[in-house]
């Protein structure tokens, strides 16, 4: 019988096999107080003022959310990848879906694999995208109640969790011909809700790091990829995408809408952090020029599932 080929290879080495850190609906999305389709084959975080991520990086503005600057916004290629995340004429939907959740599982693991050096447990004690979003972890089994943890760690828990799910034959079988589970779209859109999640937390807390090691226009292309697909097969909630919608507003943007700025993804003028705290402890930045304009905050500050 022939097989299908997932290709799952986990470049990112594990640290700390820890379990602790769910299960689809279990609450592990949680905004800080301070601050199912079926298968088929259709073709076809508060903060007083603007903290700072690096010169010319994402900065964070007063409601907490994650803007890029356009000097910061660009991507590889010139590919249509609106055009390309769509599903082939006559591709089964969930074969689509399984192949990009892998491709996207090995982009996120290679990227994040580069910055691991800088995401310790010291300098990020919580799993969070900037100020006013973090997340819980748990896996539903060992772990069922939602627990904080550091961000490497959330993420070594991530991973292998994530590997686990593609490396599982009941829910991606490798046999042509076996069909796809019916629960198969809802472990996918759980998968890719937490990968999504990695992507928040290096916009809002790494993003310097990420200019330093010349990955910018890397991070922008997979996340662009990653956000056109979502969209197009309602994979990932409106909700879940709010700590980085001013970036996707940027990156998904029409060239010609776009505001003025160099096409350099490293370039920008350098600006520093005053090292002031106000009193939620949030280190304080120096005024930053003019940026894109950015959506109103969520009205709710309550735990999200």
């Amino acid at each position: 019988m022939k097989r299908r080929f997932w290709c799952v290879v986990n470049p990112f080495e594990v640290k700390e096999t820890s379990r602790r850190c769910n299960r689809a609906g279990s609450r592990t999305f949680r905004q800080k107080k301070n601050s199912g389709s079926e298968c088929n084959r259709n073709g076809g975080a508060a903060a007083i003022g603007a903290t700072v991520s690096g010169s010319g990086g994402v900065t964070t503005n007063a409601n907490g959310v994650c803007i890029l600057p356009p000097e910061a916004a660009g991507t590889l290629g010139s590919g249509d990848l609106k055009q390309a995340v769509r599903l082939p004429t006559g591709e089964d939907l969930c074969e689509w879906v399984a192949v990009n959740t892998v491709e996207f599982f090995q982009q996120i693991n290679m990227l994040y694999g580069t910055l691991a050096e800088f995401c310790t447990d010291t300098t990020c004690p919580i799993m969070s995208a900037g100020p006013r979003y973090e997340y819980y972890w748990a896996d539903g089994q060992t772990v069922k109640k939602p627990v904080k943890c550091s961000a490497p760690r959330y993420i070594n828990n991530l991973m292998t969790w994530t590997q686990n799910q593609l490396e599982n034959e009941a829910i991606f079988p490798s046999k042509i011909g076996v069909p796809f589970p019916p629960n198969f779209l809802k472990v996918a859109k759980a998968i890719l809700k937490r990968l999504f999640r990695v992507y928040a937390h290096i916009y809002n807390v790494h993003f310097r790091e990420v200019q330093l090691l010349d990955e910018a226009t890397h991070l922008n292309t997979s996340f662009k990829h990653f956000v056109y697909f979502v969209l197009e097969f309602d994979l990932v909630r409106s909700v879940e995408l709010e700590p980085l919608q001013p970036v996707i507003d940027v990156l998904t943007a029409p060239k010609t809408d776009r505001p003025t700025g160099s096409n350099n993804a490293n370039s920008g003028a350098s600006h520093h952090q005053s090292g002031g705290k106000n009193t939620n402890g949030v280190v304080q930045a120096e005024p930053m020029p003019p940026s894109p304009p950015v959506l109103p905050p969520p009205t709710a500050s309550s735990t999200r599932i």
